[in-house]
């Protein structure tokens, strides 16, 4: 099986999916929802997509293609009143979050779409654990090369990505001491993880040709890696966010990989070797256990030091980029929160010490998902 071409897209264009909890208004609770809100969604002309996820109590939307955070914060906003319109009219809640504090995975149910059951049946109880919920951010590339290049400089910045976002503290009632406990649960798969370190599309056809030869693979969609390259919308797709608790964060995150990408491909300001993958997982633990206060090993120098203070380092080198792409704004979002120590995670456990109540935590974070 050959791999599609890779299509052109407009370069540093940028598109957002987030995966969505459903909730009953009695205990908060996942709700078996997805199937009636996407006949009530259905109805509604709107940007961009909503479509079901691997469990009835999940949803997923995204944006068309973007050209600023604020172009996909317009267009996130304007799904997000829908959903909340068709939510209230069956007395449930939307919510964000990387995971549902304490849903019980053995109760979920497969949603009734056959990829779905497929990998039910290849994944066992793994499939209904995969009832967690993740930011993919798409940022449109020149042409194949530049893409992979693009995602092998994107690497070093994934515990930026996984601190910013990190939003899943508790799995099953439980605080796991994890900013971001998601990731675990995606770290079962195979083919997690990162992308092999190939920097030609010529070499990539050739990995791609030899992996479904051995029948493991058959699609790109096989391949959950931190960031994979989508070549059907010349795009690389950086997935390793937890879903915000607002919309406003998702698409500033989205303005802060557009910003980065923008450096890269104007300015190529070094090059990806396989020894920058030597610190990748070190890094990837220390910020979804430790969030903004974890520890980031530059991957050239060794150099240790505060994740906080690369972040907001970074943030300061991208700030003409930033403004080219009209970002400027998601920049200062989410530097402020660097400032401030303040994630989703934070948010969260804040509002748990106060309630001593998960339910009453989530009935809170749906009423912040609203904007309210």
């Amino acid at each position: 099986m050959r791999l599609e071409p890779f299509s052109q897209s407009e370069p540093l264009t940028i598109g957002v999916e987030l995966e969505l909890q459903l909730v009953n208004t009695h205990d908060y609770d996942l709700a078996p929802y997805a199937e009636d809100m996407l006949r009530l969604m259905g109805k509604i002309d709107l940007p961009g997509s909503v479509v079901p996820e691997m469990t009835s109590g999940m949803i997923e939307i995204s944006t068309g293609v973007c050209h600023s955070w604020s172009e996909a914060l317009g267009q996130l906003s304007q799904i997000r009143d829908a959903l909340v319109k068709c939510a209230d009219k069956l007395n449930i809640a939307v919510v964000g979050g990387g995971t549902h504090p304490f849903q019980q995975w053995h109760q979920r149910r497969i949603y009734d779409k056959p990829r779905f059951h497929e990998l039910s049946a290849l994944y066992g109880y793994l499939t209904k654990q995969f009832t967690i919920f993740g930011q993919h951010v798409h940022v449109g590339c020149p042409d194949a090369d530049s893409a992979l290049y693009t995602l092998h400089c994107m690497s070093r910045y994934i515990p930026h990505f996984i601190a910013l976002a990190a939003s899943s503290p508790y799995v099953q009632g439980h605080d796991t001491a994890f900013d971001s406990a998601r990731l675990n649960s995606v770290f079962a798969f195979p083919l997690s993880g990162r992308a092999p370190c190939l920097l030609t599309w010529a070499e990539f056809e050739a990995y791609f040709e030899k992996m479904t030869r051995t029948g493991v693979v058959k699609s790109m969609k096989d391949f959950y890696w931190d960031i994979r390259p989508k070549p059907e919308y010349g795009t690389i797709e950086v997935r390793v966010f937890d879903t915000p608790l607002t919309v406003e964060r998702a698409a500033a995150l989205a303005g802060y990989v557009q910003s980065l990408a923008a450096w890269f491909q104007a300015e190529h300001p070094f090059t990806p070797t396989e020894d920058d993958y030597l610190v990748y997982s070190y890094n990837r633990f220390q910020a979804c256990r430790f969030g903004l206060e974890a520890v980031y090993v530059d991957p050239p120098t060794g150099e240790h030091m505060p994740l906080r203070e690369h972040m907001l380092s970074t943030m300061k080198q991208l700030a003409p980029y930033a403004e080219k792409c009209e970002a400027t704004g998601a920049l200062g979002l989410l530097q402020a929160e660097v400032n401030d120590n303040r994630n989703d995670a934070r948010w969260l456990r804040e509002r748990q010490g106060q309630e001593r109540l998960l339910g009453e935590v989530i009935r809170q974070a749906a009423s912040r998902f609203r904007g309210k």
